[in-house]
């Protein structure tokens, strides 16, 4: 058990957050800055109505160009038809998985069929996922390419354009039309996170933008962004049977838990994590019906930490963790098919790397919140999809009302100058890291929804690093978010357009 301060030594909020340009901001705030409370509350309880809008634009576009129909097209239909390639290797989960998850939406926004690419004829995380049958192969589509005839007959060659997201002077994401290219596959490469697929929504033609849009919103309509990729996820995944084994056993033939308590330590034990995030825990306990006694999940990439915090929350909850060194299911007796790495221990942890699938859809089983916490790193992509997963399960397609929630949260001493550690773009805050977050903030347990790419909600500010970042793929981006259009337009007539395929047959 932790042994934990009864209070932790305030500091004062401070309101004087100095702004980095001299640009009014978009929505004039009444004061300067906010605490991380105070930004996520936009996102409180509004997921389901604009979720559900996209689950039908999912499935309406899966039923159209899933591989069950676009494998039995008449042969002059089939060879004029495009696809998206998904790819990923086998490294940090919420990074790969974003991957293939960028290139669903964008079959989406191209009304396109999806292919998962394989390598060595496996699927990435093979061992431990189970693709939808609604995909394609490579390796069909280049069959189905030579049966139909499309070069023989139609002149029309099996041919692959990338696009690398992570090479800003040469992508497409914002000068290019998309929709107007010719080449039967599009790899869209690099797509680590969720920003790369709502890069469109900034794209310089309507036909892009109005895609884009369609699929995850206004950018400055923060309280009502939809649930992409927890949507996408949940028509486009699912557990193996041996990890499926692994959850019912942890979830012993009970019900589904109420809570997930994600932990990001790095190995680290800190008192201050522990304390914010049982702070965080007995909020959104105290938002569930009455009656039965809460039941929470607890994941961490530090196992001690976990042993340390369960006794203080069997205080006011059930505790249910996965250990796998007392699972003696068929997935625990097959580590050689993912080693663990040695040099990654302290980023993933000691655990075997499929330890990492059983908890992920373990987690996403709870029925109604999800909480990110770390030593430094909240709201990592991991976690992410987790909270996106189980958000897209906890809503039936008949649904009228959703209690689920994604909670932050953060101990002061990430805070004390606001948020300006989360810099990375996989952070679920990073878009609130510049001068509008206050500095020196207490504790912080906040809504949370789906990472935004742009900055133009109210609080929504860019940092230095940011600002300059968004000039290489030339964006020119004021302090407080805004962008130029003209200036956009004026990069994207000046650029060299470069166009880089690869010829399969």
């Amino acid at each position: 058990m932790l042994d934990l301060p009864a209070h932790l030594e305030p500091r004062e909020i401070k309101r004087d957050g100095v702004l980095s340009s001299a640009e009014a901001p978009k929505k004039a705030p009444a004061k300067s800055c906010a605490t991380v409370e105070e930004m996520g509350k936009v996102f409180e309880g509004r997921i389901l109505k604009e979720s559900l809008r996209v689950r039908r634009i999912i499935q309406r576009h899966f039923s159209i160009n899933g591989a069950p129909r676009i494998r039995e097209l008449p042969p002059e239909q089939f060879c004029r038809h495009g696809f998206v390639i998904g790819k990923a290797s086998e490294a940090g989960f919420g990074n790969e998985m974003y991957k293939l998850l960028t290139a669903a939406a964008l079959s989406v926004m191209l009304n396109r069929s999806l292919i998962i690419g394989q390598t060595r004829g496996k699927y990435p995380f093979g061992d431990y996922i189970l693709y939808s049958n609604l995909t394609f192969t490579l390796r069909e589509v280049k069959h189905l390419w030579r049966q139909n005839g499309c070069v023989k007959k139609y002149g029309m060659h099996l041919v692959m354009r990338i696009d690398d997201f992570e090479k800003p002077a040469k992508t497409n994401a914002l000068c290019g039309n998309w929709k107007n290219w010719g080449q039967p596959i599009i790899w869209y490469q690099g797509t680590t996170n969720a920003v790369g697929a709502q890069f469109f929504l900034k794209n310089i033609h309507p036909d892009m933008r109005n895609a884009a849009s369609e699929l995850f919103g206004k950018p400055e309509f923060l309280g009502s962004r939809p649930n992409v990729f927890g949507e996408l996820m949940r028509i486009l995944i699912s557990p193996s049977r041996d990890v499926e084994e692994a959850v019912n056993w942890v979830l012993g033939g009970g019900r589904d838990h109420d809570i997930t308590l994600h932990m990001r330590m790095l190995m680290n034990r800190s008192v201050r994590a522990a304390q914010a995030a049982l702070n965080c825990l007995k909020r959104a306990t105290r938002n569930l019906q009455r009656g039965s006694r809460p039941r929470v999940v607890v994941i961490s990439d530090t196992p001690s930490f976990v042993k340390g915090i369960t006794p203080n929350i069997s205080e006011f909850a059930e505790v249910l963790h996965f250990d796998y060194k007392v699972f003696s299911g068929n997935v625990s007796h097959d580590i050689k098919a993912s080693p663990n790495l040695d040099f990654r221990v302290k980023d993933w942890g000691p655990a075997p790397r499929w330890v990492a699938f059983v908890d992920f859809f373990l987690a996403s089983r709870a029925k109604h919140a999800v909480v990110s916490g770390a030593h430094r790193r909240v709201g990592t992509t991991y976690v992410q999809l987790i909270a996106a997963l189980a958000a897209a399960n906890s809503i039936g397609e008949n649904s009228t009302a959703s209690s689920f929630s994604f909670l932050s949260s953060f101990h002061s001493n990430l805070l004390v100058e606001g948020l300006k550690l989360q810099v990375g773009w996989g952070h679920v805050w990073n878009r609130f890291s510049g001068p509008l977050s206050c500095g020196g903030q207490l504790n912080q347990c906040a809504f949370t929804l789906l990472p935004p790419a742009w900055w133009e909600g109210l609080w929504q500010s860019p940092t230095p690093r940011d600002i300059h970042k968004l000039e290489q793929y030339g964006v020119q981006l004021s302090g407080f978010g805004t962008t130029d259009e003209n200036q956009l337009l004026s990069f994207c007539s000046s650029r060299k357009n470069i166009v880089k395929t690869v010829l399969y047959i």
